[in-house]
């Protein structure tokens, strides 16, 4: 029908529990054990049938219950206690009508997705959820913060399997009243609509706001009645396969975010880029430096990229956006004016500075690079492999040099600790645990848990978590038609008291969920095993258009319908957030099986840790920098394979061996009935390993500190004097590209002949031709090492090298010493790099070394 009018009808709520609608509306209940009970205890059963979201919860429940409630002394004590700590943390840790009014100098946080619930389905997996907990962090921390993200009217896909086994998807539209979303206004009370131009004309968008705790985050919405349905999908679904709508996605939450947070007056101090996606906000916010201080392209680019923070996730090329200049040009080419760049010079700041190419791809990675003063990787292994595979955009540094370095996540424990778990901890650490869990003398407070106290808990969580395996199988048979028998076995499924094993992770070939399949008959005796029987409990999904991941999920449930097997293995479809939380919390061990090293970090096994479940990986992301035997089980010693049919087949004996001869025989170890002494011993060191160094305020704090200060007061530094600083920093740019060609350095020659004994030091001296450069502008440095091969260093290491005497014409003698510290073979050169701060000494091309 057409010319429908819609009217919207909400429940009438007392006023004595008017609060409850003012936390459905802000998603801090959601990480808060005592606000989600709050809810819960209203109706249980009619909580878990909402789904676990407030806002439709509250429009279900009766007139006569609310009126109940009001008059409920418990309930309102209960109420009450809530809200003081909600206006305590959430309303009053930031003040955000300065952020609004311009005043305070906001970190914007640009993410492709956020995970903060279930009922908010805008993620798709492990990055998604790791920006949510920096939301959640940041909240905590009071930081000012916003967060900037797109809102999918479909989210992203529903799993379910067909009767072979096969992964379907289904796009179910959400239904945008049961989101606690708001219209996002300027200062005068007006809604904020942007708009960026596109091939096929404006694309417009509205603005979205939802509260995390005091950090705001704003999403992006295409489905307008004035957009074509073409442009109205752009943000439709998450992840779209179609390289045009990935790349109008991508444009439209870089430059339409960017824009947003200007038509809300609020003063974007710097950017943090959560993976490529993101990273052509750093266009738009050229134009807006630019017309806000007057300054121009060269002095706003070398503003930029000392205020943006650039973290990937992604190990592999294959996951880094490209897309080809037709494609991105008609983008540019509407910014070629307001920049007064060339859509030929724009699309080269997408591409490796020696490789310029007007016809070629724009790389999102490389853009963030360049962008960028800060990069980071997120755990300690992959910031060696992303320095190894991007050394090639500084050409003539070594790979250790590449200026890209690490922060580990850390996981938000609230959203992720059972309730048992958050009790002990609450008991034994304090009910402020989480502020302060890296404090020492928290950590030691784990050891004082009761063994027996900590077993029942857990065992508690295994109970709750073979429940709802056991509903959740029972819905997944029930949708295909299952017959009576099946549906009867089905309702039975796991056991309560055995070992099990969880395996939850997306679906594709490197994580290799059918490791354990490599050899099917010793998986199923291990199963069966009379005296220490074992259970498996598989989640994930497949990207849409991964057919081999799909293929891995087919052949799993093929094994798992095996008779002999099939109360001992299940797959649970549809893998979210609410079977994360279960799975986290009630099972023994979480596997981990990625082929090294191409696991960015893996923060899946953190939720586990919190939880006291132990950890069985591979030494690869998170796990290489946090393995200790008295805390898991690694597989293999961190080889890395050319033949991936080899690695499979000896990491598939390795996990076989240490699961028979380690993990099994632990769990089972138990001595006149009492609880598994050494296994609850490594789970209290699981925790504490988690609290120690994988918490998500260790993650934001690490950001805050390393990267949010000193951005916030380089921009304050190159701004003043109207912009003085960074108006020199352009022209010394300007000057060492044109006369950098002249630098020649001399062999450098040491003054003493060898060999040396441990202890010595001999001085080394080179002459250098600078040309038009002065010493001031230039670094000279002795550049040394253990000898590797014959043109290879390994340890290497540099030391500033010292004007001894003026030549004349630009020429200059340099002396240094070097200390002899430890018996080996070593090499030494010399070389010379810009003088000035990181962004200027890690100029692409711009090194010289010895001939």
């Amino acid at each position: 029908m057409d010319h429908l009018q819609t009217f919207q009808v909400v429940p009438n709520i007392p006023e004595q529990l008017s609060f409850l609608e003012t936390l459905s509306r802000n998603l801090w209940w959601s990480w808060k054990q005592d606000a989600i009970e709050l809810f819960r205890r209203i109706d249980p059963q009619l909580w878990e049938e909402s789904k676990r979201n407030p806002i439709v919860f509250l429009t279900r429940i009766s007139q006569a219950r609310f009126e109940e409630l009001a008059k409920d002394d418990s309930f309102l004590a209960h109420q009450e206690r809530v809200k003081e700590r909600f206006e305590t943390r959430a309303c009053a840790a930031a003040d955000w009508s300065e952020c609004l009014s311009g005043k305070q100098g906001v970190i914007a946080y640009f993410s492709m997705e956020f995970g903060i619930h279930e009922s908010l389905p805008l993620f798709a997996g492990g990055l998604g959820i790791l920006a949510g907990d920096h939301l959640k962090a940041s909240s905590n921390m009071a930081l000012p913060l916003t967060g900037v993200g797109l809102l999918y009217r479909q989210g992203y896909f529903r799993q379910f399997l067909d009767q072979d086994g096969w992964q379907r998807e289904e796009y179910p539209e959400i239904d945008l009243y049961n989101l606690p979303i708001e219209r996002a206004k300027d200062r005068s009370g007006n809604e904020i609509h942007v708009s960026v131009t596109g091939p096929d004309g404006k694309i417009h968008a509205v603005v979205w706001m939802i509260r995390i705790g005091c950090i705001p985050l704003y999403l992006l919405d295409t489905n307008l009645a004035e957009n074509s349905s073409k442009i109205r999908n752009i943000t439709s679904r998450l992840y779209s396969g179609n390289p045009e709508m990935r790349l109008a996605q991508e444009v439209l939450l870089g430059i339409g975010g960017m824009r947003a947070l200007a038509a809300m007056g609020i003063n974007t101090e710097m950017c943090h880029m959560n993976e490529g996606h993101s990273t052509f906000s750093s266009l738009e916010r050229l134009v807006q430096i630019m017309s806000k201080y007057n300054v121009d392209l060269k002095t706003a680019l070398e503003i930029i990229p000392r205020t943006n923070i650039f973290t990937t996730h992604t190990p592999v090329f294959a996951g880094y956006d490209r897309f080809p200049a037709d494609l991105v040009k008609p983008y540019l080419r509407p910014l070629q004016e307001r920049l007064g760049a060339t859509e030929d010079e724009i699309l080269s700041w997408g591409q490796p500075p020696m490789e310029p190419d007007p016809n070629g791809h724009l790389s999102m990675f490389v853009l963030g690079l360049r962008m960028a003063q800060d990069c980071n990787g997120v755990s300690r292994l992959h910031g060696k492999i992303a320095r190894k595979m991007w050394s090639h955009v500084w050409p003539k540094r070594t790979e250790d040099e590449t200026p890209i370095s690490h922060i580990t996540n850390g996981v938000h424990f609230q959203s992720f600790l059972s309730n048992e778990h958050t009790m002990l901890f609450e008991r034994y650490l304090g009910p402020d645990w989480f502020m302060i869990s890296r404090m020492p003398d928290n950590i030691k407070r784990i050891d004082e848990m009761y063994d027996e106290e900590l077993w029942r808990a857990h065992e508690m969580n295994r109970s709750r978590l073979i429940g709802a395996c056991r509903k959740l199988m029972v819905k997944q048979y029930g949708r295909r038609n299952a017959p009576k028998s099946v549906m009867e076995e089905v309702e039975s499924v796991l056991d309560h008291d055995i070992l099990t094993i969880a395996f939850a992770r997306r679906f594709t070939a490197y994580k290799r969920a059918n490791l354990l399949l490599n050899d099917p008959e010793r998986f199923e005796a291990t199963l069966n095993s009379r005296t220490h029987p074992v259970q498996f409990i598989f989640a994930g999904k497949a990207h849409p258009k991964d057919h081999e991941g799909k293929e891995l999920i087919k052949r799993l449930i093929g094994f798992s319908q095996r008779p002999s097997v099939r109360h001992r293995v299940v797959f649970l479809e549809n893998y979210n957030m609410h079977i994360a939380r279960h799975l986290v919390q009630g099972a023994d061990v979480w596997l981990n099986t990625p082929r090294r090293p191409f696991e960015a970090c893996g923060t899946s096994g953190m939720k586990a840790a919190i939880n006291g479940v132990l950890n069985v990986s591979i030494l690869d992301g998170w796990w290489d920098e946090a393995y200790s035997e008295d805390r898991g089980w690694c597989i293999g010693k961190g080889e890395e394979y050319a033949d991936t049919d080899y690695q499979d087949s000896v990491e598939s004996h390795a996990l076989y061996n240490i699961l028979e001869n380690d993990v099994i025989p632990c769990f089972y170890e138990r001595k006149s009935g009492s609880c598994p002494v050494r296994w609850v011993k490594m789970m209290k060191e699981s925790m504490k390993m988690a609290l120690t160094g994988f918490c998500n305020l260790r993650m934001v704090s690490e950001y805050n500190e390393r990267f949010y200060i000193p951005a916030a007061k380089r921009l304050k530094s190159m701004l003043e004097n109207d912009a003085g600083e960074a108006k020199n920093l352009a022209a010394q740019y300007e000057r060492l590209r044109a006369n950098w060609d002249s630098i020649r350095i001399e062999p450098p020659v040491r003054e003493t002949d060898g060999p040396f004994r441990s202890g010595e030091a001999f001085r080394v001296n080179a002459i250098v031709h600078l040309g038009k450069l002065s010493p001031e502008e230039v670094e000279v440095q002795l550049f040394y090492g253990k000898l590797k091969a014959i043109d290879k260093l390994s340890e290497s290491h540099t030391r500033q090298m010292t004007i001894q005497e003026k030549r004349g014409n630009g020429k200059y003698f340099y002396t240094c010493t070097i200390t002899c510290k430890a018996s080996c073979r070593y090499g030494f050169t010399a070389r010379a790099i810009p003088s000035g701060d990181d962004r200027i000494k890690f100029t692409p091309g711009l090194i010289t070394w010895a001939q």
